[in-house]
């Protein structure tokens, strides 16, 4: 059965983090929708137009994994929406798949998502996930994940392969021949 992903894209999201799952689940043969928080013409955090298969509705439920990418004012975007949180909040009790990276986790903080669980996010807003949900577990992996709440986490744009590659594994893909593919074995082995 074919492995469902759907990426929220809001106005100011970081493009590399929106993109990176986007084009790593397809390679794999994944199914992935770029949902729109509120329209299909997004524009990102440089500029970048992005257009988005469907507009945000009651089918986020139906996906093996949720992921939202960053970048600071897509990352509020995607905290501010009341609709969301209700889907994010039905998707955690119903114990599905879902990631954040950059400063996306600050949504689900906002959403009660990070609470008791294990977490990684962008350097310097742990703060304000900590005032949120304070028996969250704030690690400085690369990628987080935490098996019991279904969620993964990540850090910043340089990750975003990491976290994409973390996402695809969770969801049972084999990685190894992507990963070679896309040069990500030397770029592991080159960077000290």
């Amino acid at each position: 059965m074919t492995k469902t992903a759907a990426v929220m894209i809001a106005d100011g999201c970081e493009e590399v983090e929106a993109l990176s799952p986007v084009d790593v689940l397809r390679r794999l043969g994944g199914q992935v929708d770029m949902v729109g928080l509120d329209k299909l013409q997004v524009t990102s955090a440089h500029g970048v137009t992005l257009t988005c298969d469907k507009v945000l509705d009651d089918s986020l439920l139906d996906y093996d994994i949720v992921i939202f990418p960053g970048g600071t004012t897509g990352a509020k975007n995607l905290r501010d929406s009341d609709k969301l949180m209700k889907l994010m909040q039905k998707r955690a009790e119903s114990r599905q798949w879902n990631a954040a990276m950059c400063a996306a986790p600050t949504a689900f903080s906002r959403y009660g998502l990070l609470d008791g669980h294990t977490y990684t996010v962008f350097p310097g807003l742990e703060g304000q996930i900590q005032a949120e949900a304070k028996d969250a577990v704030h690690t400085d992996e690369m990628v987080a994940i935490d098996q019991e709440a279904h969620l993964l986490t990540s850090r910043g744009p340089a990750t975003a392969f990491a976290y994409s590659y973390a996402i695809a594994e969770t969801l049972g893909f084999d990685t190894t021949d992507v990963k070679e593919a896309m040069q990500y074995n030397y770029l592991a082995q080159k960077i000290k």
